[in-house]
């Protein structure tokens, strides 16, 4: 027999299972829950409590509830479908038994179906990109298209864009802008026009159950087609448009729930670096994507662990400290192409240690209005060594009884940055300042790696490193031979960028073709001291961009996108005929090198 204070509640469920009943003709399964309950995504449960709600504006309700608990949407994702909903507004809550429809006591049950459905939501703020997201994985949080023997369930994603490109001055041949080199621009400036179509990508992110709840095993398979041309017999006069496949990211990770407050993880594999890589631009030219232009970012081999502490309250707080040991890389060049395609570039591993690098998250709601992105704050860092090695067969023969079993030469590098992103309503703000020296494998510091500094020495000879890729400088100081030391570039840097939702700003309806306009203002800069750059025999001293980009997604599967972009090289000083001088711009001494760069293509996201 039904207790007072629960008889409400439970006729009230009657009720609607009656009438669900009825409007199906009898029948208690929607088509599109069945679906859902095939692919995995709803259990058998779930289903009854959407196959009673009364009507398709409630079971609709109800199933994003659904998704929300399951982790499948955010809150942000929840309150644009449904619309921001007042205080005392009756709820539908979603459980996992068949009673899953509540109202509270004190609400009649005509008054509950009278309720009006929600409204259409707001356009969604512009979101940064985020390729190390806080947020745990969850278990059974992967909507799978792909469910495999072994239990694995998969979803392929990716997209395909074609762009036509003009630059004003592209002296290196490439369809990607890259700080000027110097050498010289031929009779012009060289202007370059592109049709590219190497950005296609494609992936797969993987999960796989444990029989412990607590356990949630994750993985993710990516690479695109932005690899080298070939060289091959059927290939040589058409290599321009056959670029290779090439690896971005391929990882397995293992997240343990801890208790409702605190989780921990683990992750092996190719994936983006805690340094620096947590801010970046939203550009249409994602090739070089600002390389060498201030816009510090890399992926890498690495053991990466971390744990995240939920604080919660209204702002739903978050803390990840997490650490990595990856493969210390320099980006140096062997002059051997067969060792660079053997086994890429060793003065790192040449250290004998690991690259160490961390960063610090702090997540919250910084803007509680629907459909807005939490912010962040950010620090990382990195700490690295490496190691130019010379055979005692190459040693300069005055300085082979000094240094009888060959020379060695270290140089460290580190770096950091503080980073910052702030989705609001209005507009979303995100900026980087990096510091550091060595940074050329992150696409910072002018490129440029090491210098042998050979200041006070006397007698200076030198030799190749073991793999090319170095000089090596000895040399007499006070008489005594010794080798002169390599020391680091310096470089400091910023990036900023302004996302603009211009659809949110004009109220479109989420649900119309005019809902998908929004437009991003980037600055980039890099800056290397001149002084080091001179001494580097080097004649960059600062990089810079301005891009302004305009987007439309015309649905959920095509964006139109639109880039001006302004790229600028400076030399290291002024003077003429010296030592770092000027730019050589069409057989002319140039203090400054620019390209002004238009870029327009389409995106297929699938």
């Amino acid at each position: 027999m039904l207790r007072p204070k629960t008889a409400p509640v439970a006729v009230l469920c009657l009720l609607f299972a009656i009438v669900a009943v009825a409007q199906s003709g009898g029948s208690n399964s929607d088509p599109l829950v069945q679906l859902l309950v095939s692919k995995g995504v709803l259990t058998a449960a779930d289903a009854a409590s959407l196959n009673a709600a009364t009507s398709p504006d409630d079971q609709r309700r109800l199933l994003v509830s659904v998704l929300r608990q399951k982790g499948l949407i955010s809150q942000s994702e929840q309150d644009m479908i449904l619309g921001v909903k007042a205080k005392n507004e009756p709820i539908l809550v979603a459980t996992t038994s068949p009673k899953a429809i509540t109202v509270p006591i004190s609400q009649s049950v005509s008054a509950r179906v009278s309720t009006p459905p929600a409204g259409p939501g707001v356009v969604a703020a512009v979101a940064p990109l985020r390729l190390l997201p806080v947020d745990p994985v969850k278990r059974e949080g992967l909507i799978p298209d792909i469910k495999l023997g072994s239990g694995a369930r998969v979803k392929p994603y990716g997209f395909v864009k074609a762009s036509a490109i003009y630059d004003t001055s592209s002296p290196s041949g490439t369809d990607m802008p890259l700080p000027y080199l110097n050498g010289d621009t031929g009779p012009g400036y060289s202007p370059e026009f592109h049709v590219r179509a190497r950005n296609m990508r494609i992936g797969a992110q993987f999960e796989w159950l444990d029989f412990s709840p607590k356990w949630a095993i994750t993985g993710r398979f990516e690479a695109d087609f932005e690899g080298s041309f070939t060289r091959a017999l059927n290939r040589n006069i058409s290599s321009v448009r056959s670029s290779q496949f090439s690896l971005r990211t391929a990882w397995g990770r293992l997240d343990r729930l801890v208790n409702d407050k605190n989780s921990w993880f683990v992750l092996f594999g190719q994936d983006w670096t805690p340094f620096g890589s947590s801010t970046i631009p939203n550009l249409v030219e994602t090739t070089g994507l600002g390389l060498g232009y201030g816009t510090l970012y890399e992926r890498l081999p690495q053991v990466r662990t971390g744990w995240i502490h939920t604080v919660g309250g209204s702002r739903q707080l978050k803390f990840l400290p997490e650490f990595a040991i990856t493969m210390p890389a320099f980006g140096n060049t062997p002059t051997n192409i067969s060792d660079q395609l053997g086994y890429g570039e060793r003065q790192g591993a040449d250290s004998g240690r690991p690259e160490v690098q961390g960063r610090f998250v702090t997540q919250w709601q910084f803007d509680k209005a629907p459909a807005v992105a939490p912010a962040q704050f950010i620090v990382s860092f990195v700490q690295a060594t490496r190691s130019a090695l010379v055979k005692a067969s190459d040693v300069p023969t005055a300085f082979k009884s000094a240094f009888p079993g060959g020379g060695e030469v270290r140089s460290n590098r580190y770096g950091y940055t503080i980073e910052l992103q702030l989705p609001t309503r209005a507009l979303t703000f995100q900026a980087k300042y990096f510091n550091g020296q060595d940074l050329r494998f992150y696409f910072v510091g002018g490129l440029y790696s090491n210098y042998n500094d050979t200041a006070g020495l006397t007698g200076v000879t030198t030799a190749p490193s073991i793999d090319g890729a170095s000089t090596v400088a000895f040399g007499l100081l006070n008489g005594a031979p010794v080798i002169a030391p390599q020391r680091p570039v310096r470089t400091q840097g910023v990036n900023t960028d302004i996302g603009l939702p211009i659809s949110r700003w004009f109220g479109v309806n989420p649900a119309s073709r005019a809902a998908g306009w929004s437009a991003n203002l980037h600055y980039s800069a890099d800056h290397v001291p001149a002084r080091e750059a001179r001494r580097m025999s080097g004649v960059r001293a600062m990089s810079d961009f301005t891009a302004f980009t305009l987007n439309y997604k015309v649905n959920a599967l095509v964006t139109w996108q639109f880039e001006q972009s302004l790229y600028r090289t400076l030399a290291a000083n002024k003077a003429t005929n010296t030592q770092g001088g000027m730019f050589t711009l069409r057989g002319v001494p140039a203090r400054e090198w620019h390209d002004l760069r238009t870029e327009l293509g389409m995106l297929f996201t699938f």
